[in-house]
């Protein structure tokens, strides 16, 4: 009888302490008697912690101030010498010499509104002295001023190579990227190309008479490249030279755009 009795009774205690706890469990946390707490995670030896700094400011920088090239080198005595007896080209070293040393004494170009380019009419006669120069385009009354100014104190020049009066035009530029110097020469000695003459051109007041074509090169024969008795041109000469034609025979389609 004792032990069927006892037997009955343990499932009732066992309901009786759950419930108690139950009930006593939440009690305990919201009062603070009990405070329950996770395991903590094993740290990973290989985690580094990164600290971000935040961003300095860089220093500030002064405004850059407007492009500028300096006056070309005054030609030198041994330029002149050899620009006394160059005959090629209607005297190109004589006039190219005479150029610089007009450039040479107008001094630094700046950018802005005085930059410019002004292009001179001029005859010299047989012994070096200017007899005429005249304004044919001007794009900056500065320029213009300045080379004026210079030409009108230029030192004495040598006679002209031919022993003639010397005609030709000349512009002096006077921009912050460009001067015009220095050129190249080893192609003067080769006779220049045919000029395109239209055969059918006619005035509608003569008689037409049909223009000849011009005379084709001979493909049998070797066509010079360069004068096999010029000097030698410098390489700023040379990559002046490359960059004047790019600039000139440049196409827009060869351009690439920034993406």
């Amino acid at each position: 009888m004792i032990f069927i009795k006892i037997q009955r009774r343990l499932p009732n205690l066992a309901i009786a302490v759950a419930l108690h706890l139950t009930l006593l469990l939440p009690v305990l946390v919201l009062t603070g008697e009990l405070k329950l707490s996770r395991p903590e995670a094993a740290q990973d030896p290989l985690n580094i912690e990164v600290i971000r700094l935040a961003p300095s400011n860089p220093p500030s920088q002064p405004a850059p101030g407007p492009a500028s090239k300096a006056a070309p080198p005054a030609p030198s005595a041994e330029d002149w010498a050899l620009a006394s007896t160059y005959k090629l080209k209607n005297s190109k070293r004589y006039r190219n010499t005479w150029g610089q040393q007009v450039r040479s004494m107008m001094g630094t170009a700046v950018e802005g509104p005085d930059q410019g380019a002004v292009r001179f009419a001029i005859e010299i006669a047989p012994d070096g002295r200017l007899v005429k120069l005249q304004t044919i385009w001007s794009t900056s009354d500065k320029a213009e001023k300045l080379a004026r100014r210079a030409i009108a104190n230029l030192p004495p020049l040598p006679p002209t190579p031919t022993g003639q009066p010397l005609i030709f035009e000349k512009t002096i530029s006077f921009q912050p990227f460009d001067d015009g110097w220095p050129p190249i020469y080893k192609f003067d000695c080769l006779p220049d190309p045919p000029r395109y003459s239209n055969p059918f051109g006619w005035d509608g007041r003569s008689a037409f008479i049909p223009k000849p074509p011009p005379p084709r090169p001979d493909l049998n024969q070797p066509i010079p490249t360069e004068c096999p008795d010029a000097p030698e041109d410098s390489p700023e000469a040379e990559a002046a030279d490359m960059q004047r034609q790019f600039d000139l025979w440049e196409s827009s389609r060869l351009k690439t755009h920034p993406q």
